[in-house]
């Protein structure tokens, strides 16, 4: 589950900078979660969970995560390098658990954080007119806004995570419409952004609502809801693995060995975290 995940929220990086060649940053986000929203909200049931919680779920994403990290890959990273430095939620995610779950982090997680920042580390390093301070920080703000919205969904518990992607969605949409309304160029440049998208636009969108969030997010609730934050977390530190390889081979994207480093020590950091308890037992039965 956490591989699919991962493999679609990766390549999705793609489309996305495709899409915005049509759509400017926050109307592509709401119209996203406007798919999201309708016409599924009407076939299931809204979970049992606080208003409060959905909306706080909704503008961490919707807002937060995806509006600022749309306005990014805009203008000021390029999207590989976006699906890397996005997975600074781990560190957020993990922190958030500790503090409001009381969850323990463990010396092995903690040698992962490091050797997985040292990659982040390479890429402050490496700004240049493809990816600048401020993409970096605002992808890293994104990142902030997709652990406290883990943290959010976790406290909804056990309940169907579909369902509670779809409601949360209608709360990501009337700030991004406002936004949108007041950034990028008021009512009439949105009908006309609207009037002369393409039908390969229009995928994206659906593709950005259906498959990035329908499936991606719920099944991502469903993963954190069923097992520690600081084992679920990481995963999607093989997004870049996706990301910069789509990237490379649909729009050119240069692969410098700093980038292969950098997306090396962050993979080896995941792997780290997930497999470091396996294989230690392993090795203590093996030579004990």
């Amino acid at each position: 589950m956490a591989l699919a995940i991962v493999a679609v929220w990766g390549t999705n990086f793609v489309v996305i900078k495709m899409s915005l060649g049509a759509f400017p940053p926050y109307l592509f986000a709401a119209l996203r979660y406007i798919f999201a929203l309708l016409p599924v909200v009407f076939f299931l049931p809204r979970p049992k969970v606080s208003w409060s919680n959905l909306c706080l779920y909704g503008l961490f994403t919707g807002v937060g995560q995806f509006g600022v990290m749309y306005y990014a890959i805009n203008s000021q990273i390029s999207p590989g390098l976006a699906s890397l430095v996005v997975q600074t939620q781990v560190f957020f995610t993990v922190g958030f658990a500790m503090y409001f779950a009381k969850e323990r982090l463990r010396l092995y997680q903690v040698a992962a954080l490091v050797v997985a920042m040292t990659g982040l580390v390479i890429i402050a390093l490496h700004t240049d007119t493809t990816t600048t301070v401020l993409g970096l920080v605002l992808v890293v703000f994104a990142g902030f806004s997709w652990g406290a919205a883990n943290t959010v969904s976790r406290q909804a518990g056990s309940i169907n995570m579909l369902a509670y992607v779809v409601w949360a969605s209608m709360f990501s949409i009337p700030p991004l419409l406002l936004l949108a309304l007041l950034f990028e160029g008021g009512w009439s440049q949105m009908q006309a952004s609207i009037a002369a998208a393409s039908a390969g636009a229009w995928a994206g969108v659906l593709w950005q609502s259906w498959g990035n969030t329908l499936f991606g997010y719920a099944a991502w609730g469903w993963l954190l809801s069923k097992h520690p934050a600081a084992v679920v977390a990481p995963a999607p530190l093989l997004v870049p693995i996706f990301g910069m390889g789509a990237s490379a081979f649909f729009l050119a994207e240069p692969l410098p060995l700093w980038k292969i480093l950098a997306a090396s020590l962050v993979i080896v950091g995941l792997v780290v975290n997930l497999f470091w308890p396996a294989l230690h037992g392993w090795i203590k039965k093996r030579f004990a």
